[in-house]
């Protein structure tokens, strides 16, 4: 504590950290409180889980103790923006920890909850609140947030803040900002564009960096297994099982690069009996906060997740890291296996490597200058792979919860565009919109479409260990086609050959097209185009024999067969 003490921080803050057994500080704390408490603006650089977040944190709160100020009303004197919700909450759950003994309010607010309860929450005001772009905007624009108090701004893994496409929202958080303002930021990757792009938000920063760029974590030993892509669940399943069972695993982490990857990974491993859960984001806070809190406590040994969680989770115990997919930027390589080997212990990451994602490999080991060690397949590894249990399906009542949250999920974003610039339709007299616009109906008739040719007719290669060894364990017999059975003719008639049933909507061919009128025209009825196609499948195609029956006459001419139905 001697180096904390020599800093001159405000003594509740040494009460602290002396709870929470901080003895020695880090190389990026030992460079980066002096500058701070300076006043400068700062650019920090150091790999994941050196502690940066007490880096910015220390400092910061000694400022706000050594100059307290009423808090007003919507508003907050300092604040920190971080990529994702689990980042933020760790960040506040941090910063309380080492405000424990000032009176300082620290608040956190992200999307995924309710947005009125934090606007009520944020009405008298707070010293410090962590957000996410997202929320936070949406907070301004409600004005239940104001930021023209910030005295310090925090932008913490401003890489990834910048590389996921919040250039946008930060310029208008910028914006928004006060000129007169002590800023920082702090991330694993500095890329030299970003920096440039960065030069906007901070002036004449200290530069800190304890370890060169895109520097692995230290005490991770970090092996490739190169292997076709449709076994890669098989050996991942084959791998948790074999560790799990001996103890070499304590906690494991699982990356895939889609969300609903991870969700398929999570199936095959549940139906081996691997108990196992995603977080991406497509689950609700609800279920990202549950399942991460399993995963602290030991009770769930494997969390699979997409990249949102390769710099939100610091979790002790993490013995392993599978990179199930190679992400496609190298950076992220770097965040992911970070999540092990934390606070002095050792590590293990094992990537999959399919034969199109050696480029990615490729990248990552010039990106890093580490020469990842090869490592073979398990012996019996085709048998073993051929014993496995099939995954388990979703039963209708998880695509219904699914398409609920969804639909719970865009309404809760009051009309706010989505990132493409669409506004999902909020009708509840429609029974609610789903994020891609369609309704919950056509959400779980689509997830059951899905599931069934997941399991019925898999797309691609698939992994079958006793085709020949030619293919490489794949069995590459084409996919068996789904054919529609044949209508009779008076059912729909004049639909012309070829149609099938996606064209429904594209409008149908009749008998009078056929003799001179154009398509789309009225006769008597409705028109015969557009959206018309599928009524006339429900009604057994009476528009199209009443067609036939009046021979093509002109509009207005048309007689009725005494037998109108044929």
């Amino acid at each position: 504590m001697s180096y904390f003490t020599d800093l001159g921080l405000a003594e509740p803050i040494l009460r602290a950290l002396g709870a929470k057994g901080y003895a020695d500080p880090t190389p990026i704390q030992r460079q980066a409180i002096p500058a701070l408490l300076e006043g400068r603006d700062l650019l920090g650089i150091a790999q994941t889980g050196t502690g940066k977040t007490a880096a910015f944190s220390l400092p910061s709160l000694h400022r706000l103790a050594a100059n307290p100020q009423p808090r007003r009303n919507a508003g907050c004197r300092m604040l920190v923006l971080s990529p994702t919700r689990e980042l933020a909450a760790q960040i506040a759950d941090n910063m309380r920890g080492y405000a424990k003994f000032l009176n300082l309010s620290i608040q956190c607010v992200f999307g995924g909850v309710p947005v009125g309860k934090q606007a009520r929450m944020l009405v008298p005001g707070c010293d410090v609140l962590v957000a996410t772009p997202g929320r936070l905007l949406d907070l301004i624009d409600q004005r239940a947030l104001t930021l023209r108090n910030v005295e310090i701004f925090v932008l913490d893994e401003a890489d990834q803040m910048m590389d996921l496409g919040f250039i946008v929202p930060l310029k208008r958080i910028a914006a928004l900002l006060p000129k007169e303002r002590q800023s920082l930021f702090f991330s694993a990757t500095m890329p030299k564009a970003i920096a440039d792009l960065g030069k906007q938000f901070i002036h004449n920063p200290a530069r800190v960096e304890v370890t060169p760029q895109a520097t692995t974590a230290e005490r991770v030993e970090q092996y490739a297994m190169f292997l076709n892509q449709a076994e890669k669940q098989a050996l991942l399943t084959i791998s948790l099982n074999k560790g799990l069972a001996s103890g070499e695993i304590e906690r494991s982490l699982v990356f895939t690069r889609t969300k609903h990857g991870a969700d398929r990974v999570v199936r095959h491993l549940s139906a081996a009996g691997i108990n196992a859960a995603a977080i991406h984001g497509n689950k609700s806070q609800a279920q990202r906060t549950a399942a991460l809190g399993a995963f602290r406590k030991g009770s769930m040994p494997v969390l699979v997740a997409t990249d949102i969680a390769a710099r939100g989770i610091d979790v002790s115990g993490v013995s392993h890291v599978f990179n199930f997919e190679m992400p496609n930027v190298a950076e992220q390589y770097v965040h992911r296996i970070g999540r092990t080997a934390r606070a002095g212990a050792d590590g293990v990451a094992v990537s999959f490597v399919a034969p199109d994602e050696r480029a990615y490999l490729r990248d990552i080991e010039r990106l890093t200058g580490v020469q990842l060690s090869k490592l073979p397949l398990p012996e019996n590894f085709s048998a073993e792979a051929a014993r496995l249990p099939a995954p388990s399906r979703r039963t209708p009542a998880q695509i219904e919860q699914d398409a609920r949250r969804e639909e719970r999920d865009a309404r809760g974003r009051g009309g706010r565009p989505a990132r493409d610039g669409r506004r999902p339709n909020n009708n509840r007299a429609n029974g609610g919109q789903a994020r891609d616009g369609q309704s919950r109906d056509q959400y779980i008739r689509n997830e059951r479409m899905a599931d069934n040719r997941r399991t019925t007719a898999p797309r691609g290669p698939v992994f079958n260990p006793l085709a020949n060894e030619g293919s490489g364990g794949i069995d590459r017999r084409p996919e068996r086609e789904e054919r529609r059975p044949a209508h009779p003719r008076g059912e729909r008639q004049g639909q012309g050959q070829g149609h099938g049933r996606d064209q429904g909507n594209r409008g149908q061919r009749h008998e009078g097209e056929r003799s001179g009128k154009p398509q789309g025209s009225q006769h008597g009825n409705k028109a015969h185009s557009g959206n018309t196609g599928r009524r006339d499948d429900h009604r057994g195609g009476s528009n199209a024999r009443r067609d036939d029956n009046r021979g093509g006459q002109p509009n207005g001419m048309h007689r009725r067969s005494a037998n109108p139905r044929g």
